[in-house]
């Protein structure tokens, strides 16, 4: 009796093995499937693996094994890119909406130099910069003058008709000379010549009064930004010229 009761102590203690072993058999399962389910790398699959040997193999545990190796995916990295691609396009898209109006606006400024026979005097050209007219200056200043004689003021006033806008857009007139140096008493170099010029002309742009004044800005550029080189009569009285910028509404150094 003894004997047989010792025994059947002994049978009642190993039964929890039983379902010890099912709720292993269970979570190994239900690792399996979270693994199978997840988006883990080759390297990541190895040290699970790992873990799972080691856990089965009588090591550390499993618990603290992943919380020291494994990485979670990651998902906000990828999200990031997500959101930022979207903002990418939306910019190029932008850019190519205000590449397209300025394209408009250079076909309506063409328009009116063709219907005023206006080529030999006006020019335009859509660069990186934006929407550049150009301006002889011998059609609006006399030889060591700033000031815009009457043709060149017919000129400045059909000009500020195209560069009202909405929204507006940064313009920048720039007065330019040949290499011939100039000494007045009223200009003691190119620089002081050329600078006046683009004032003077803004002045008469501004005259519009739809036009907003913050939004123009002139510069003076002397002998230093030829269009051909001044080798000859014809040359320099192209590089003797005024221009209007017509900037881009975007931002040129981040692409557009």
């Amino acid at each position: 009796m003894r004997r047989k009761k010792k025994n059947d102590e002994l049978h009642m203690s190993e039964s929890w093995l039983l379902p010890y072993a099912d709720l292993l058999t269970l979570l190994l399962a239900l690792f399996i499937v979270l693994f199978s389910m997840s988006e883990l790398d080759a390297k990541k699959y190895e040290e699970l693996s790992r873990v799972f040997n080691s856990e089965f193999s009588g090591g550390e545990g499993i618990l603290e094994e992943s919380n020291s190796t494994i990485e979670m995916p990651q998902d906000v990295e990828e999200d990031e890119e997500e959101t930022e691609k979207p903002e990418e396009e939306e910019k190029l898209s932008n850019s190519e909406q205000e590449l397209k109006k300025l394209e408009m606006l250079q076909q309506r400024i063409n328009k009116y130099i063709n219907e005023n026979n206006l080529s030999e005097k006006l020019g335009t050209n859509l660069n990186g910069e934006g929407l550049l007219i150009t301006i002889i200056n011998d059609v609006t200043f006399d030889s060591g003058s700033a000031v815009v004689r009457g043709e060149g003021r017919e000129i400045a006033s059909a000009i500020s008709t195209f560069l009202y806008t909405d929204p507006p857009h940064q313009i920048i007139v720039s007065g330019h000379t040949d290499d011939r140096p100039i000494r007045t008493s009223e200009f003691s170099s190119n620089w002081d010549l050329s600078v006046m010029r683009a004032v003077n002309f803004m002045r008469l742009i501004l005259e519009n009064e739809k036009l907003d004044p913050k939004t123009f800005s002139a510069k003076g550029f002397g002998e230093h930004k030829p269009m051909l080189p001044n080798t000859n009569d014809q040359n320099r009285a192209k590089n003797r010229r005024v221009e209007v910028l017509i900037l881009p509404n975007y931002d040129i150094a981040g692409e557009l």
